[in-house]
């Protein structure tokens, strides 16, 4: 049994029996049951207020953690609950509010202002942190190095008509469906490998999880000595290593006359594309040239490699699609 002080916890549920008021507060994805009784550190007046504050109410408490001795089913801190000894009432909620946070975890729920608050969406980002993190860390271990790349360029990074258009200024331009052209210019540079985190944007009109207009991307990108299996081969160790070798994940080849491509699916769904990349600036004029592209707004792109540029190949995933086959989550 020991005091403890427990700063902007919010209060979840309140219920008020005769001298004493139990309330479950919550910080973050953990909630505790907590009880106030007239006593000598509290008084009538103060189990009143504490059954008066609003759902959803910020407060501070100091309290006694007390062990139970029934398990507390209804609360993720099930073997211990506060006997609160003071309590302050530091932002309150309203007594109506638009949609209470049970509502909030419903599939057709629109409640983005409150749904944060849910353990389910807090979950949700502390996952997609995670995979964020391994994937930094695993790739910064192999000796790759990060790279920050525009959203707003001139020219469509995947080609297709699955691409934003922008305003910019007198002219147009777009956002970027992916590093692609920033990656490949890296490795034109010597950086040798490298990788992004960051957001991709794709004008694809579809209702289905597989299709998403933004996401966040972890794209990969590296030069080879030998064989492009050298990059799947470091691609699946990676993706091995962010899905904790939980689910099955494998690579798909395709052995086309002018693609060294490859998918990898997890849970019977694709959810990395890649292929070794043309290294040739005269090729790279050509197919460009034939699919009608403006060679003014990739020249930069294509000067890189006049250069001499290594063979090389790369892929892109997801960081939602990993969250969704991950946590099994359909939405």
């Amino acid at each position: 049994m020991f005091s403890w002080c427990y700063p902007d916890v919010i209060v979840v549920v309140m219920i008020l029996w005769w001298k004493q008021c139990f309330l479950v507060l919550r910080q973050q994805q953990f909630n505790v049951q907590a009880l106030v009784a007239v006593g000598d550190r509290a008084s009538k007046q103060m189990v009143k207020f504490a059954a008066n504050i609003t759902k959803e109410s910020i407060v501070d408490v100091e309290a006694v953690v007390q062990p139970v001795e029934q398990k507390i089913e209804s609360c993720s801190q099930q073997d211990v609950e506060l006997h609160i000894e003071r309590i302050y009432v530091i932002s309150q909620a309203e007594a109506r509010l638009p949609l209470q946070l049970e509502d909030a975890v419903r599939p057709d729920a629109d409640g983005e202002e409150v749904s944060g608050r849910t353990t389910t969406s807090q979950a949700i980002f502390r996952l997609q942190s995670g995979v964020c993190q391994l994937f930094r860390d695993t790739l910064i271990n192999k000796g790759f190095v990060e790279i920050q790349t525009p959203k707003i360029i001139s020219a469509a990074s995947e080609g297709g008509a699955n691409v934003f258009t922008v305003s910019y200024f007198k002219t147009s331009a777009y956002l970027a469906q992916s590093p692609q052209l920033y990656k490949q210019m890296c490795i034109c540079a010597d950086f040798d490998k490298v990788f992004c985190v960051g957001p991709v944007f794709r004008a694809e009109d579809s209702n289905t999880h597989r299709h998403l207009t933004e996401f966040v991307g972890l794209d990969i990108e590296m030069a080879f000595n030998y064989h492009y299996h050298e990059v799947i081969d470091s691609i699946t160790d990676t993706m091995s290593v962010v899905q904790f070798d939980t689910f099955s994940f494998f690579p798909l080849f395709f052995y086309q006359k002018y693609s060294n491509s490859y998918d990898m699916f997890m849970r019977g769904e694709e959810i990395l594309s890649g292929a070794q990349r043309v290294h040739d600036a005269q090729l790279l004029t050509e197919r460009a040239t034939h699919h009608g592209i403006d060679l003014e707004k990739i020249k930069a792109y294509i000067d890189s490699f006049r250069y001499g540029a290594p063979p090389h190949a790369g892929g892109g995933i997801g960081n939602t699609h990993i969250s969704i086959f991950i946590s099994v989550l359909t939405k």
